[in-house]
């Protein structure tokens, strides 16, 4: 009798490991956090190197935390510590004594390594020297540095054009590096720059730049203190940016109405206890929403809809007393058309559609309609959405109708996730460069930019999948597990001649590949950065818009590391040579004339490096926070926008699925295995459940099943799941990535900013069937 075994996936191993779930708590932070933030540092076996970074971590003259790009205090800073748990968690993933040397990869092939899962393959350690994969190899082997950026600039300059290659951008990059790293690939030839803002908040400056002028948020720290009303739509902050819950203990100390809208009712947004506070240390928790709504998967535009019309009729009711005539009159177009519209709907019809009671989106309404000071603050759960640039366009509708930008407490408030994501836009990592940017490219340096369009994240995975493009270079990030379709997207990663990543931990991309591959290791947020005997720091940009500057403290876990930026200038000197009119020697050697130039480029960062040494930086220009809209519109005024309701049919054996991070997770870096708020421990493979949808189906708690997907007519399969009861609203269910970024097809997008729409899944579940081969 012959043997059967399960065949194995290297882009995403299926097996699961021990779960047990527990009730999902109903507040965040606390004691718990505190102990689960620290015990990483134990795991890592760095409590001294990390205590001594924590002290350094988000502090004036300190490094900038290397997760999330909430901003920092503009005032004093807490002497405890001013960080989060999954802060701590971050800084113990960099600074940990743990290193995946050259004699690691000797013992361990690409095949072997590829059947970890990814929270394994992470926790390996720190990368300590540059390492090449040559075609038909086994095993990556060492490269001295010169070789490495000799075989770089090999394959690029054999390219039949410069848009053969691809230079992606994660969010942790620096403006430094950022703004050499983009001069670079346009003095190479391309604007191919996809960067992890097309996966994350693209809709947001879709939707932002021509209705209100800007595509980032108008509002500062300060505003939430002073805020009447804050909703938290799509977004769920105890998990993905835990900092802003003391801004919303704040606002709600000063008298501020939360209301909370996710198809989850998340810890972070029921209750939080400060744990650099008496009443948090002792348990006592501070209830945060005063309005929960549990809207369906998508029906967030329908919630919408159904407050701008409520809010008409109250307007009506009481004219001048809900929505700001004056300020719709003189600064705002489209009111009139945005209005007529609500003639068309029927609250019993968007309650439907949003699934909600009617007394509970007038519940929203009565906290709304007499308040102008409104915040509106939103994550993924929007951004992901195929509609999403559509529904920021309606929050910003309802924001224009109080008159609730550009004044103090109010505005809308995009929460950006990696830490300088919004800064390597600023510094035009951007496929899409404006003609003005390009000129100033130009006028700046001598050589003529290329003007066509690049590739984003989505359009590059097919054309490196058509094999238009050759190579890509990945300045950080995991490529493969932070993006769409896996198994699309590792075939065409596969298709390449040369895969280039720059790191500093071990990651999935690594170990799916092209012909060749190369693994750049580099510093990370904490290290010191020494260049020519000089300690040199770096800047970056807060999700509010304040640069400041960022000096590491920690002595490299390798000599043989190199900084981002003297990767991208060896890059450049090696590739192109004589034909370069730029100094990149000169921009390696000092990072005050990286500033220097940034300042001629980039509009608001006049006299960069003195007031970058200023204690807590400065703040770039935003004009609709001061109340100008530079939209274009006749008087430069914001933009009523109209968009439909999307009826979301799912068939009989359909449903909706979103994927989701745990809280022991920032992006595709995984912690641990403890979804903690959520009950979930010891396992990623699950799948949450109404438990009305599992009794239909004939499911119990921990049954295994699969998952499928049949977008464009193909069979997408994510294998072994368990199911997991839960508080989601019926024939939605939600998922982690990247586990199940296999069932998200490279075609399911967001309209117009191209997004993958990854909040937006159709999905069948059945009984799990092992694949098995002889």
């Amino acid at each position: 009798m012959k043997k059967l075994k399960v065949v194995p996936n290297p882009e995403n191993p299926e097996k699961l490991l021990d779960l047990k779930y527990t009730p999902a708590k109903t507040w965040a932070a606390g004691i718990p956090a505190v102990a689960a933030a620290f015990s990483d540092l134990i795991e890592e076996k760095i409590p001294f190197r990390g205590m001594r970074a924590l002290f350094s971590m988000n502090q004036n003259g300190g490094f900038d935390c290397p997760s999330c790009a909430w901003p920092d205090p503009d005032d004093e800073r807490s002497p405890i510590g001013e960080y989060c748990e999954n802060g701590v968690k971050a800084l113990a993933e960099e600074a940990t004594s743990k290193r995946v040397t050259e004699a690691f990869f000797a013992e361990n092939s690409v095949v072997d390594l590829a059947q970890l899962t990814d929270f394994e393959i992470g926790k390996k350690g720190r990368l300590t020297s540059p390492m090449f994969l040559p075609k038909g190899g086994t095993h990556y082997q060492p490269i001295s540095w010169d070789a490495a950026f000799k075989k770089i600039a090999g394959h690029l300059n054999a390219l039949g054009s410069p848009n053969e290659a691809i230079f992606y951008t994660s969010g942790r990059t620096s403006n430094e590096t950022s703004f050499l790293y983009q001069l670079f690939a346009k003095e190479f030839g391309t604007n191919n720059m996809p960067d992890c803002s097309n996966m994350c908040h693209e809709t947001s400056g879709t939707a932002l730049l021509p209705t209100i002028g800007i595509g980032k948020g108008t509002v500062k720290l300060d505003d939430f203190y002073q805020a009447e009303v804050i909703v938290v739509i799509g977004h769920n902050p105890g998990t993905n940016a835990p900092r802003m819950m003391t801004a919303l203990q704040k606002g709600k100390d000063n008298g501020a109405k939360i209301i909370a809208i996710n198809p989850l009712p998340e810890a972070g947004l029921m209750g939080f206890r400060n744990p650099q506070a008496l009443n948090g240390i002792l348990g006592i928790g501070e209830h945060y929403s005063d309005l929960y709504l549990p809207v369906k998967i998508n029906g967030d535009m329908a919630l919408l809809k159904a407050i701008g019309l409520l809010l008409a009729r109250e307007e009506r009711r009481t004219p001048g007393l809900v929505f700001e005539q004056e300020f719709i009159r003189q600064r705002t177009s489209g009111a009139e058309d945005y209005l007529a519209q609500f003639e068309n709907y029927k609250l019993e019809e968007l309650a439907v559609a949003a699934g909600l009671a009617i007394a509970e989106i007038e519940a929203a309404v009565e906290i709304l309609a007499h308040k102008k000071k409104i915040i509106f603050a939103w994550g993924m759960g929007l951004t992901q959405q195929p509609n999403g640039v559509d529904m920021i366009r309606e929050i910003v509708n309802l924001l224009l109708l109080k008159g609730s930008i550009g004044k103090p407490g109010a505005g809308v408030c995009p929460v950006r996730g990696h830490s300088n994501v919004q800064g390597n836009r600023t510094m035009l990592i951007n496929e899409k460069p404006t003609l003005q940017q390009l000129d100033k490219i130009r006028d700046v340096f001598g050589f003529e930019p290329p003007r066509a369009h690049g590739y984003n994240v989505v359009s590059a995975i097919k054309a490196m999948h058509k094999q238009d493009v050759k190579v890509l270079f990945a300045m950080g990030g995991n490529f493969l597990s932070a993006t769409p379709d896996t198994t699309f997207t590792a075939e065409a990663l596969r298709k390449l001649r040369l895969s280039v990543h720059v790191s500093t931990k071990l990651n999935r991309s690594h170990l799916v590949h092209g012909e060749e591959a190369l693994i750049l290791p580099t510093l990370s947020r904490s290290d010191l950065d020494i260049v020519n005997g000089v300690a040199q720091f770096i800047s970056t940009e807060s999700s509010m818009g304040i640069v400041q500057s960022s000096k590491g403290i920690l002595k490299p876990v390798s000599d043989q590391l190199l900084n981002e930026t003297h990767i991208v200038c060896r890059m450049a000197m090696e590739t192109l040579g004589e034909r370069s009119v730029v100094d990149w020697k000169a921009y390696a050697d000092d990072y005050d004339k990286i500033r220097d130039v940034i300042e001629k480029c980039i509009p608001g960062f006049e006299n960069y490096n003195e007031r970058i040494r200023q204690k807590g930086g400065f703040y770039l220009p935003n004009a609709a926070r001061d109340g100008e809209f530079m939209t274009g519109i006749a008087g430069n005024k914001a933009a009523f926008t109209l968009s439909p309701v999307p009826l979301n049919l799912l068939s009989e054996n359909e449903y909706l699925m979103a994927t989701t991070r745990t809280h022991d997770q920032f992006n595709t870096t995984i912690y641990g295995l403890e979804d903690r708020y959520r009950g979930i421990k010891n396992e990623r493979r699950v799948v949450f459940m109404n438990q009305q949808d599992m009794d239909r189906q004939g499911f119990k708690a921990e049954d295994k099943v699969d998952l499928f997907n049949f977008d464009d007519g193909i069979e997408r399969i994510a294998r072994l799941f368990l199911v997991v009861p839960y508080a989601i609203p019926e024939r939605n269910v939600v998922t982690y990535f990247p586990e199940a970024n296999v069932l998200v097809s490279i075609n399911n997008v967001v309209k117009e900013s191209n997004m993958p729409a990854s909040k937006f899944v159709r999905i069948q579940i059945r009984p799990h069937q092992a694949v098995v081969s002889e």
